[in-house]
């Protein structure tokens, strides 16, 4: 399965061994993994989802890199639950013919994860806990690929 919402963590080396392309059809593998992370009052974050809307929607994003950039395989993983700094929260991984392909296409997808993914996140900090508002930045960076 190419898009994975799980609370578990995962193992980065054994998710891109099981991305397609080791047949000699890829030139090149791109991966990104996200991490939790903040400044010195935050502990925590905690994100919520509705699991059928999250699935559809980040195949939806999968689907349309794969047709844009020709890909070979794609696996997207992306937790749920609450998360302690330095935690995997996120990984993409896509393997293409071309490194360039490879590389806009991962960037893509990650935007879409940061902009569209309908996640909602909470931080935990010695404040208290604050629902995260979407930042405009991701907006404009989303807005490269239109």
């Amino acid at each position: 399965m190419a898009v994975l919402v799980q609370q578990a963590d995962f193992d980065l080396a054994q998710e891109l061994a099981q991305l397609g392309g080791a047949d000699g059809s890829a030139g090149a593998v791109i991966s990104f993994t996200g991490l939790v992370r903040g400044d010195s009052d935050l502990h925590a974050l905690e994100l919520e989802h509705y699991p059928a809307m999250t699935s559809a929607a980040l195949e939806q994003i999968e689907q349309a890199a794969r047709k844009r950039w020709g890909l070979i395989d794609v696996r997207i993983i992306h937790r749920f639950g609450k998360l302690e700094l330095g935690q995997q929260i996120m990984m993409v991984a896509v393997s293409a013919p071309h490194r360039r392909a490879a590389f806009e296409a991962a960037d893509y997808i990650m935007d879409y994860l940061k902009s569209r993914a309908p996640f909602w996140k909470k931080e935990h900090s010695t404040q208290g806990t604050a629902w995260v508002d979407a930042k405009p930045e991701d907006e404009d960076d989303l807005a490269r690929w239109t």
